[in-house]
C-alpha cells in the first residue's frame, strides 16, 4: 500500500537568527523567522508526512504557541513524526523536495541536506531529491524577504511489521 502527502512553508528573514535548511546552518546574513529554528525544508518534509498518514500538520502536533517548541530543532521534530510513521508501518519510498530562495544560492548544500535527511528519515541518500530555484525576482522570494519549500513524500507500507 502506498500512502502520498504533500508539504509547504514559507519564513521570513530575519536579522540575527541562523539560516538552517534541511538540518544544515547554512552562511548568511539573515536567518528565518520561526517559533522553532525556522527550516523551512524540514516543516514541508514533516507536513508530507503528516498528510501521508493522515495525521494533520506540523502546527497541530507542535503549536507556536507552546513554549515548549520555542527554538526546537526540526530535526528532532521529523524524528518524532518519523516514529509515528514508523509505528504505522510505513518505510519511505522517496520525497522530493523544492527549495524557493533567491538568495542565499543553495547548490553548495543540497547534497548535505540530501544525506541529513535521509539519515532523518532511515533512507538511503538516492530516495531524497533536494532541488533549489529561484522565482526570478518575483513576489516575497525574489525580493528576498523569506524562503519557501515544498515537498512530496511516498511512504510504502512496510511488509515485514
Amino acid at each position: 500500500m502506498f500512502r502520498v502527502g504533500q508539504g509547504f512553508d514559507v519564513h521570513a528573514f530575519q536579522e540575527g537568527r541562523p539560516l538552517i535548511i534541511g538540518g544544515i546552518e547554512i552562511p548568511y546574513t539573515k536567518g528565518l523567522l520561526g517559533h522553532s529554528d525556522a527550516d523551512v525544508l524540514l516543516h514541508a518534509i514533516t507536513d508530507a508526512a503528516l498528510g501521508a498518514i493522515g495525521e494533520g500538520d506540523i502546527g497541530r502536533h507542535f503549536p507556536d504557541t507552546d513554549p515548549a517548541y520555542k527554538g526546537a530543532d526540526s530535526s528532532k521534530l521529523l524524528e518524532y513524526i518519523w516514529k509515528i510513521v514508523e509505528n504505522k508501518g510505513y518505510v519511505l519510498g522517496n520525497v522530493d523536495c523544492t527549495i524557493l530562495a533567491q538568495k542565499p544560492k543553495m547548490a553548495p548544500y543540497i547534497e548535505k541536506m540530501k544525506n541529513r535527511i535521509a539519515q532523518l528519515l532511515h533512507a538511503d541518500p538516492s530516495q531524497v531529491n533536494v532541488k533549489a530555484t529561484t522565482t526570478e525576482k518575483l513576489g516575497f522570494v525574489g525580493r528576498e524577504e523569506g524562503i519557501a519549500a515544498l515537498a512530496t513524500i511516498l511512504l510504502i507500507k512496510n511488509n515485514n511489521i
